[in-house]
C-alpha cells in the first residue's frame, strides 16, 4: 500500500469513528505513528508501555475536560504526615482558603498532606491522582469512589497531568517524591517548557524545612553559577498560610495567560492595558527583548482557535525565550497595575 492510499484509508476510518474534525490531521499522525511502530518491529514490552500510557492520557483528558474553565492547584507533601502534626492542620487550612478563592485542588489522593488538603478543599473541589505501587496505596476517604479520582500505572503520565492541569503549585514538607515534583516544576518553568505559574513552598509557623531547602539552593546552586539570580523569582517560601494563598491568587490579578504566536509572545490581561505599565515594561525589561518593544495589541489572527480569550486586552513582544525568571518578574509588575 502506498502512502497516498494509506492516508485515504485512515481518513475514512476517522470519518467513520468520529465524523468531521478540525483535529483530523493530528489524529491521522497518531495512527501513522502507531503503524510505524509495528513496521519498525518495536518489542512487545515497548508497545505495552505506549499502549498503557496512551490509555492513561486519554482517560485523564476526559476526566479533566468538564473542569477546563476552573483554575486548579497541584499540592504535594508527605503521605506520612500524621493528623496530629501542626503542618497537617496548616495544609487543611490552606486548602480551605484556596478553594474559597475559586481553585480546585489536585493531590496524589493518599494519606498525610494529601488527605489534609482534600479534607480542607472538600470532595467537590478535589481531584485525586493515585499511583499503582507494589504496596497498596488506597485513596483517602475524601476522594475515594469519586469520579474525579484516577489511578495511574506510570509516574511519568501522572506527573504530566499534575503540571498540565495546574494553574499553581504548592508544596508542603515531604520526602523524595515531593522534592522530585518541586524540582521538576522549577525546571519546566526555568526552561519555558510550561507556562508561568506560581510555586509556593509552605512550612508550619516557625518551621525550617523549606528555609533550609532555600538556603541549600542559594548556597550550593546559585553560588556555583548553576542557576541564575533571576531563577529565585520562580518560587516563594513562606510559613504563613495567608501569604501562600495570596501568592497564588495575586498571580492572576491582572495576568490571565500567554501564548507564543510564531516569533511573538502574547500576554493576555484581565484589565485594560495601562499606558504607564507599558512605559514601565519598556524601561525595565528591554533586556528580554530580541527586538522592538512591548506594545498593546488586539487578538492576533492565529488566536482565533481560542475564541473565549479573544476579547481580553493583551500586550505583544519579541521575547528571547531564555530569561523566564525575568519574565516572572515582569508578570509581577503587570499585576501591580
Amino acid at each position: 500500500m502506498d502512502a497516498k492510499e494509506l492516508q485515504a484509508r485512515i481518513a475514512e476510518l476517522i470519518e467513520l469513528v468520529s465524523g468531521p474534525s478540525e483535529n483530523e490531521d493530528l489524529v491521522r499522525e497518531i495512527i501513522i505513528t502507531a503503524l510505524t511502530l509495528s513496521k519498525n518491529h518495536a518489542t512487545r514490552g515497548d508497545l505495552k508501555i505506549i499502549h498503557a500510557a496512551l490509555k492513561e492520557m486519554r482517560y485523564a483528558f476526559k476526566l479533566y475536560a468538564p473542569y477546563k474553565d476552573r483554575r486548579k492547584i497541584s499540592v504535594f507533601g508527605s503521605a506520612r504526615t500524621r493528623a496530629t502534626e501542626p503542618i497537617y492542620a496548616y495544609a487543611e487550612e490552606f486548602a480551605r482558603k484556596i478553594a474559597a478563592a475559586g481553585f480546585m485542588v489536585i493531590t496524589g489522593a493518599g494519606e498525610g498532606i494529601m488527605r489534609a488538603v482534600q479534607g480542607g478543599a472538600g470532595r467537590g473541589n478535589s481531584f485525586g491522582m493515585n499511583i499503582l505501587l507494589p504496596f497498596e496505596q488506597a485513596a483517602n476517604e475524601f476522594i475515594e469512589n469519586d469520579p474525579k479520582l484516577m489511578t495511574f500505572k506510570y509516574f511519568f503520565t501522572r506527573k504530566l497531568f499534575f503540571i498540565k492541569e495546574a494553574s499553581a503549585i504548592a508544596l508542603f514538607p515531604g520526602g523524595f517524591g515531593t522534592h522530585d515534583e518541586g524540582f521538576e516544576a522549577l525546571t519546566l518553568l526555568q526552561t519555558g517548557k510550561t507556562n508561568p505559574l506560581p510555586v509556593v513552598f509552605v512550612d508550619s509557623p516557625g518551621g525550617t524545612y523549606w528555609k533550609a531547602w532555600r538556603a541549600y539552593v542559594e548556597d550550593e546552586l546559585l553560588s556555583r553559577g548553576l542557576i541564575s539570580e533571576e531563577d529565585l523569582n520562580l518560587f516563594k517560601v513562606t510559613d504563613n498560610v495567608d501569604h501562600a494563598v495570596e501568592e497564588v491568587v495575586k498571580f492572576y490579578k491582572n495576568y490571565h495567560s500567554l501564548r507564543f504566536v510564531r516569533d511573538q509572545l502574547v500576554i493576555r490581561l484581565n484589565h485594560p492595558v495601562d499606558l504607564k505599565m507599558l512605559d514601565h515594561l519598556n524601561a525595565s525589561f528591554s533586556d528580554i527583548l530580541v527586538g522592538g518593544k512591548f506594545e498593546e495589541t488586539k487578538a492576533l489572527a492565529d488566536e482565533a482557535n481560542e475564541p473565549k480569550f479573544l476579547p481580553l486586552p493583551r500586550i505583544v513582544f519579541h521575547f528571547n525565550r531564555r530569561d523566564f525568571g525575568r519574565l516572572r518578574q515582569m508578570i509581577n509588575i503587570i499585576n501591580q497595575y
